[in-house]
């Protein structure tokens, strides 16, 4: 799902800043209708941005489209247009009403004075170019996008509505019909020529009382004109005749806790439906002709938001079989089966795909009919991501603070998420990770203090209260002392603490404190960004709490600044009015004032090799890249739908940059474009004076880009140790210096394997990446193995831990396709899925398939299972069949196999002879003669002991037994 679009990197492409990386933002969970589809694409809403997803046809599968971002204000609903797959419209908070063209990714039209917030919208189905769109308590407004009769009306009869609309629909067949669904549970259907019914069918348990329970979904049947679906929150679900206004079925739950929050038909299963739970995210399957669930998945742990079932499922890439053509007419007349099709075979899982979307914004596409995500983005901001960081000692793992209440994790290589903070902390301003490599990130809040962050543990091991009630806007780690905390807050004070809570020092600023970094050259610097529009520096080594330096030139209120990591004394600021500005500490002086942004500057980055390269990001939308030294802006970005925020690159990845934004996105970008002649003197081998330089030549005004920070001067230093030619370790160090992440690492380890080093040295990554068909089967049957044997504790502390079952699975798959059928055989017996392992067994040999069938009857036979009695027949064990059935008295059924034996009729297996190799026929009828009148003798006995000899005498005589019947007479 993080792929990133053609149209995306074309535009990032005419800079020379290129975008490398999309993190997707996830769904949000407040408005209701942030889920459509139309022909094969379908969209969800984040916060301030539509993400439009579409059908790959060579591949079958949905790759990211475009992310339209034009709404300023919460988007509250989208709607597909019925009638052209190329448009859809979107509503949000500032009254606006925008129509998308997909296809030209553009805005079509746009309605900028709506009355009051569209808080439901949907295309008009009887009109090709009319939207309608409804808030609180009406009136229903229909927009006429264009023609004679243009313009925005109000529908004649949907107003004056006495509790809130939650939802509304229009009948998809019956021109101009209508339904809305309340806050008070009840619904309202309009339809022109009636009369119309207002505040109709509350559930039962409402009526005659003031209670609320909000209607959460309501679709009408797609092959019926009356029949309508209702889920209330509480109730669950009602099947509605609108025209006689009665509940024709109501569906019952098979836990009195679970409720709906979605439900959608599946149009290419006449009478079923699916709905997702409120509370955990189980998905069910449902047909109108049954009031209980077909079948229920519990998909996620987190509740679902909303679902939308595609239309027109993904078609397979090779199809050999036509569709079979529908013939009902409506949802409910499939109550009675077709004679052809079993009860189970008649509500067998739907084909065709569900987009779910959960309350922790994790999107997804689950294929209903294999039973299994075709993609699931697990976990994504819903809301304004204020903050990214990367981990000290890990260029991988990315941290985002989000409006959302959480800090997440993620892996930049894979674009997916790793860890996720336990939540609920309000909003997140600002986050910062511990020196090194301790496994903790400090976060800031607007409310609840600070925190820090036990990744390891997954737990809060530390808060901080000092602030009070007041926000929070800055957190910062000391990057050399890793016991103290710095954080900034609206209380107008920099609070220098230690990680176990004592405060050491309370630097006072006459306003809000909104910024502050510890220099990275002297670690008892720190400076701060004032809303008084001044920026402090202060010595915390000292006892003083006044400031060493106050610099003052901003004419708005300074928000972030930051120590120049290459240059001592060197930092900037940006401030509220658009501008950056650069000090010098040992100057006392503004160096250079950097103009461009027009809106307030908010993220601020230093490159860590090159001195004079700084970031910065803004309100307006854009990332400007700066040369410090002529004050020149040297690039900018516009991909961002919204306002830039936190900024950051990595020590050992210099030149990989991420963004994070109001759009919910999170962006990875590569800046070695900038640095051209730098690539090309290494690629040349060229002389070190030409590659690594000292900061002070390095910022000559005129000079060629150097390198200048810690990683080139190691590369250097590792470089001259080496003896003989290390030139291709020289390009492997600078190229995984300077490539952007997702595949450098895979290349230079193909090229050690290619030039015949050791397999041993590869590190443990080569397995992930694209291995050499040399090592290709070897290390994967090695992975299988190890998820057959590893212990779980290797697998902890990450989102999705899988569970043993899982990693069998898995590895059961890896030996299949390895061709390696018995190791999956013996993996499925394990995991009890008897019936794929002997479906595949032959594939080994017709001997190891009846050994396989062999200790399945034996299964079965102790668990004293029926099932048993095909395997025995199959393989031809009668001895085993008729002893079991004779165990159960079951004496006339044992007869009966005993007796089929002895004509011939049964495959016979002889088990007592050595490695069951098959009986002589001679043989073969002397042992059932024996099976046959063993089960006789049984069933006589037990006739004689009910009292009623003479049958126990006709049953001798049914086997020609005289003399056993002499004998029992006798007796």
């Amino acid at each position: 799902m993080t792929d990133i679009p053609l149209n995306l990197f074309f535009k990032a492409n005419m800079s020379q800043v290129r975008q490398v990386g999309l993190l997707a933002a996830g769904c949000q969970p407040w408005s209701r209708d942030v889920c459509a589809a139309g022909g094969d694409r379908f969209a969800y809403c984040a916060t301030l941005a539509i993400y439009v997803y579409q059908l790959d046809h060579r591949y079958n599968e949905f790759k990211l489209h475009s992310i339209m971002s034009e709404h300023k204000k919460t988007i509250t609903a989208i709607s597909w247009c019925p009638h052209n797959p190329d448009l859809f419209a979107s509503g949000s908070t500032d009254n606006l009403v925008i129509i998308w063209n997909v296809a030209e990714q553009k805005v079509v039209a746009k309605l900028d004075n709506t009355k009051g917030t569209p808080a439901s919208l949907s295309w008009c189905w009887n009109a090709d170019d009319a939207v309608a769109f409804a808030s609180d308590r009406g009136p229903l407004f229909i927009w006429t996008i264009s023609g004679p009769d243009s313009g925005v009306t109000v529908h004649r009869d949907a107003h004056s509505f006495l509790s809130d609309i939650c939802i509304f629909r229009w009948h998809t067949r019956k021109k101009g019909k209508v339904v809305f669904g309340h806050i008070d549970g009840s619904l309202s259907i309009f339809q022109p020529g009636n009369k119309s019914h207002k505040h109709v069918l509350r559930p039962e348990s409402l009526e005659g009382t003031e209670e609320e329970d909000p209607v959460t979904a309501l679709e009408w049947d797609p092959l019926s004109t009356e029949y309508l679906l209702v889920a209330n929150l509480h109730y669950g679900i009602r099947l509605v005749d609108s025209e006689s206004l009665c509940c024709i079925t109501t569906f019952n739950f098979p836990s009195a806790a679970a409720s709906v929050q979605c439900l959608a038909w599946v149009p290419s299963a006449p009478g079923m439906f699916i709905t997702g739970d409120s509370q955990v995210g189980v998905l069910r399957i449902w047909n109108v002709s049954r009031t209980t669930p077909v079948d229920n998945f519990k998909l996620k742990k987190t509740g679902f938001h909303c679902l939308h079932v595609l239309n027109s499922p993904p078609r397979k890439k090779f199809s050999i079989q036509s569709p079979t053509k529908n013939h009902y007419t409506s949802s409910t007349s499939e109550a009675v089966p077709p004679p052809t099709l079993t009860q189970n075979q008649a509500f067998s899982l739907p084909p065709g795909h569900a987009v779910c979307c959960f309350l922790d914004g994790g999107v997804g596409l689950y294929n209903m009919g294999a039973k299994k995500w075709d993609f699931l983005r697990d976990l994504g901001h819903v809301e304004t991501i204020f903050d990214c960081k990367f981990k000290p000692d890990d260029p991988n793992l990315l941290a985002t603070a989000s409006f959302d209440g959480t800090i997440k994790v993620w892996d930049i290589n894979t674009l997916t998420a790793v860890h996720t903070s336990p939540g609920n902390e309000g909003v997140i301003y600002s986050l910062s990770w511990a020196p090194g490599d301790l496994n903790c990130i400090a976060g800031a809040t607007s409310r609840n203090g600070a925190f820090i962050w036990d990744i390891k543990k997954g737990k809060m091991a530390q808060r901080f209260n000092e602030h009070g009630k007041s926000g929070i806007f800055c957190i910062a780690w000391s990057h050399k002392d890793s016991k103290r905390i710095a954080t900034c807050s609206g209380d107008g004070y920099c609070i220098i603490r230690t990680v176990d809570g004592k405060v050491l020092h309370k630097y006072r600023h006459p306003a809000a404190v909104f910024g502050c970094d510890w220099s990275q050259n002297n670690k008892d610097m720190i400076a701060t960004g004032c809303e008084d529009r001044n920026v402090r520096v202060y010595y915390v080594a000292t006892s003083s709490d006044q400031p060493l330096k106050v610099f003052s030139g901003h004419t708005e209120k300074v928000f972030h600044v930051k120590w120049s990591p290459l240059r001592e004394g060197i930092l900037c600021s940006g401030s509220d009015d658009g501008s950056v500005r650069v000090w010098d500490y040992t100057q006392d002086a503004c160096v250079n004032i950097l103009s461009g942004h027009t809106a307030p500057v908010r993220g601020l980055m230093w490159n860590t090799e090159v001195p004079y390269l700084l970031v910065s990001g803004s309100w307006d939308y854009t990332i400007k890249v700066w040369d410090t030294r002529e004050g020149t802006c040297v690039d900018t970005v516009y991909d961002h739908g919204a306002d830039v925020y936190g900024l950051t690159c990595h020590p050992s990845r210099p030149f990989t940059m991420a963004s994070c934004s109001r759009d919910s996105t999170v962006r990875l970008w590569s800046l070695t474009p900038l640095i051209t002649p730098l690539q090309i003197n290494i690629l040349a081998d060229r002389s070190w004076e030409e590659i690594i330089g000292n900061t002070d030549s390095a910022i000559e005004p005129g000079t060629p880009p150097l390198l200048c920070g810690k990683v080139s001067r190691d590369i250097k230093q590792e470089i001259e140790k080496q003896t003989g030619n290390p030139r291709v370790k020289k390009l492997r160090w600078f190229s995984e210096c300077l490539s952007p992440p997702g595949g450098s690492d895979n290349l230079w380890n193909l090229v050690a394997v290619v030039k015949g080093q050791d397999e041993s040295l590869l590190p443990q990554n080569y397995r992930k990446g694209i291995m050499h068909l040399k090592h290709l089967i070897k290390f994967r049957m090695s992975e299988a193995q190890e998820l057959t044997t590893v212990k779980m504790s290797k697998f902890g502390g990450g989102i999705g831990v899988p569970t043993k079952e899982e990693r069998l699975k898995e590895a059961a798959e890896i030996h299949l396709r390895l061709g390696q059928i018995q190791r999956y055989c013996e993996l499925m017996v394990e995991l009890g899925e008897w019936d794929k392992a002997l479906s595949v067994a032959p594939g080994v040999s017709v001997k190891y398939w009846k050994k396989l069938m062999q200790r399945r009857a034996d299964q079965l036979i102790q668990e004293d299972k029926d099932d048993v009695i095909p395997y025995c027949i199959a393989i031809g064990d009668v001895k085993k069949l008729v002893n079991f059935l004779m165990s159960r008295g079951q004496l006339k059924e044992a007869l009966l196999v005993a007796q089929a034996a002895c004509e011939g009729n049964l495959q016979t297996l002889h088990v007592s002879t050595p490695k069951g190799s098959w009986c002589s026929d001679d043989t073969c009828k002397e042992d059932f003669n024996e099976l046959l009148q063993e089960a006789c003798k049984e069933l006589a006995d037990w006739y004689f002991q009910e009292g009623r000899a003479v049958l126990a005498a006709c049953c001798h005589l049914a086997v020609d037994n005289i003399e056993r019947l002499i004998i029992d007479e006798k007796q």
